[in-house]
């Protein structure tokens, strides 16, 4: 018996120290494929199914090696669960001296620098942001970590943050008077001391591609880096390998040159009157965006004239504000560093407008430009097409173990879709379906006789289709939907239902709390609905009875015309290839079994699937898609799914299974 058997087996430590510790033969082979990665120093592609317990497949292994370990997650939440429970626990089990720490990215940090600034000039936009920032004075004396999660009376989204913690732009780095007891940089140090560090993808990538905050400098140390919930990636790889710059951030510029010229300055107003006209340049760029809402591509805005007049008048206003800088920078780093970022932002437009040029030839392109605009301010984009190449780059550059894992990384087992994203082909790839009985514990319920999904209506037919069976189970439901605005109107509809027929349960909408309120109070609410979007489908863990059903209203293709998914179906198509089949197909099939990942948590729960789309039968690659979904039995009889939840025979019927 190896040491890891022994380890994860039904006699180990694991199980006669960690309650509710379950041997799995899955969750050994995971282990053992963890560990011949490390050994040989190669790049494994693992999806183990829910209740494989991956956590401590990849831990134990990691842990025992004896080398230092990057974990990086997809959200705070794993991050979090990674850092002060499972790691503790076992490293605590196995009797390893391994010291652990925990990283997150700059904006997670008070920065006593901007604190204090904020703290002098006063200047706030409510009485609650003054009471808040004094909040978070109070935190910065006390705290060891400086960690926002730990001030407890200040909300997370609280705009007094803006003003206390910093950014990559305005952070004065080592020229700071507070460079001793900054808590950026003592989480570094930690981190750079530890054995095994805690990141989140976001920080990976920034640190990789930016050398930013730390996980830079710890990379070239490492001997392993394993990525969990690592379907993320090929989307947050196309973000960080491009280039952004947004009016928020020169108007976030305008506003420190204003109060540097103010505080170290003061006989110069010119560099306030030249900070303020860069304010104005960027709101304009922003309003010569005219209606423009969302993510366009940049030859979809209408009013490209007027948008590339208003650019260019940015620039020209960052040019004179920094030449003002310029000539009195040696004063002080906070002028210095406006002129720095004044003459970065110029530049990032420089380059943006030279694209121009380039695109004319449409087969020479391999980036798309885009623009994201919000109410008050917008962020313009060149985003890769293809991250394989330079993800390969990163990891031929180096020897050392790589580990990508989620229980969603394969289309029925095939992985060559996530591989052609990531540029893996020579990876080792692993598949461990759940040990979960799925066909007793869960039913997949497709209604009869929906209307196409881009029908008028079609969300009230979701909602009439899926009611009888919110019904049958007496709530303990997720309803999920696509588009903030069929969730919307779902809440409606559900909460007119719910007064029609006097039931009092308890209606839940995103949006409405923090997304941990919400499933706090979705826990402790008997027949609790609740409705809500892409937040939900991901990263929610709820056990037992409390969540029976969910229902997902549609497969979730992204929209088409999102300009870099638009962008890669075109280059797929021009190059010969079947966008819709090699690349939409497979990325919805990811999606949609993260979202069924919520019904069944554990080997006790029981549920109904409900997916509302006729197309997962009516259409030829809904087979695909069918057959890649857990094997909960399917059914297309509403009969059977309240058999179902009365636990009568016809609940087993065959006359009730569908097929697809």
């Amino acid at each position: 018996m190896t040491d890891l058997e022994r380890i994860l087996g039904p006699e180990g430590p694991l199980a006669r120290e960690i309650p509710g510790f379950r041997h799995r033969p899955q969750q050994v082979e995971f282990a053992q494929a963890v560990e011949k990665a490390i050994e040989m120093q190669g790049v494994l592609i693992a999806e183990a199914g829910t209740g494989t317990g991956k956590t401590f497949a990849y831990l134990v292994p990691a842990l025992i090696s004896g080398g230092k370990v990057i974990v990086s997650t997809g959200t705070k939440t794993l991050q979090d669960q990674l850092f002060h429970r499972d790691l503790p626990r076992v490293r605590e089990v196995l009797g390893v001296a391994v010291d652990v720490a925990l990283l997150k990215g700059r904006a997670n940090y008070v920065c006593l620098h901007h604190l204090e600034i904020a703290v002098e000039e006063g200047r706030f936009g409510s009485r609650e942001d003054s009471s808040n920032i004094h909040k978070i004075q109070r935190f910065a004396r006390n705290t060891m970590s400086g960690d926002r999660s730990d001030c407890g009376d200040v909300p997370e989204t609280s705009a007094a943050w803006a003003q206390a913690t910093s950014t990559r732009e305005n952070c004065l780095g080592s020229n700071c008077k507070h460079y001793d007891e900054c808590f950026v940089m003592k989480a570094r140090k930690r981190a750079a001391e530890a054995d095994v560090v805690v990141v989140n993808h976001h920080l990976f990538f920034a640190d990789v591609v930016l050398r930013d905050e730390g996980a830079g400098d710890l990379l070239p140390a490492a001997n392993t880096v394993i990525f969990d919930e690592a379907h993320h990636l090929p989307d947050l790889a196309r973000l960080f390998f491009g280039e952004s710059v947004s009016t928020a951030q020169a108007i976030e510029l305008a506003r420190d040159a204003r109060t540097a010229g103010l505080m170290k300055a003061k006989e110069s107003p010119e560099i306030g009157d030249a900070a303020h006209a860069v304010d104005r340049a960027a709101r304009d760029v922003r309003i010569s965006l005219g209606a423009v809402a969302g993510r366009v591509a940049l030859n979809a805005i209408r009013q490209r004239p007027e948008f590339d007049r208003a650019l260019d008048a940015l620039a020209e206003k960052l040019g004179e504000l920094s030449k003002l800088l310029q000539a009195h920078e040696e004063r002080a780093e906070e002028l210095r560093n406006a002129r720095v970022r004044a003459d970065e932002f110029a530049g990032r437009i420089a380059d943006w407008r030279e694209l121009d040029a380039r695109e004319r030839d449409p087969a020479e392109v391999d980036t798309v430009r885009w623009i994201e605009a919000y109410s008050h301010a917008a962020a313009l984009y060149v985003t890769p097409l293809d991250v394989a190449a330079i993800f390969r780059q990163q990891i031929e550059g180096s020897k050392r173990a790589w580990i990508f894992t989620s229980a969603t990384l394969s289309v029925a087992g095939d992985f060559r879709h996530y591989q052609s994203e990531m540029g893996l082909a020579e990876a080792v790839t692993a598949n461990w379906p759940s040990p979960f009985d799925f066909e007793k514990q869960a039913l997949l319920y497709v209604p009869e006789e929906l209307p196409d999904p881009n029908s008028e209506g079609y969300t009230d037919a979701v909602v009439e289709a899926s009611w009888p069976v919110v019904r049958a189970s007496g709530g303990h439901a997720f309803l999920l939907f696509t588009s903030l605005r069929a969730m919307n109107l779902a809440h409606e509809r559900i909460g007119a239902k719910l007064k029609s027929e006097g039931l009092e349960w308890p209606l839940l909408l995103q949006g409405s709390g923090s997304k941990n309120e919400l499933l706090e109070r979705f826990r402790k609410s008997p027949n609790a609905i609740l409705v809500g979007s892409q937040s939900f489908w991901e990263g929610v863990d709820v056990k037992g009875d409390q969540l029976s059903v969910v229902v997902i209203d549609r497969l979730p293709f992204n929209p088409p015309d999102d300009p870099v998914l638009a962008a890669c179906i075109e280059r797929i198509n021009r190059a010969g290839g079947n966008a819709f089949m090699d690349y939409q197909v497979p990325r919805a099939v990811i999606a949609l079994k993260q979202g069924a990942g919520r019904l069944i948590r554990d080997e006790t729960d029981r549920g109904v699937l409900v997916i509302c789309d006729p197309r997962l039968i009516t259409k030829p690659y809904g087979k695909r898609i069918w057959r890649a979904l857990p094997p909960f039995r399917r059914t297309r009889s509403i009969e059977a799914v309240e058999a179902f939840f009365t636990g009568t025979p016809a609940a087993a019927s065959p006359s009730h299974s569908g097929t697809a």
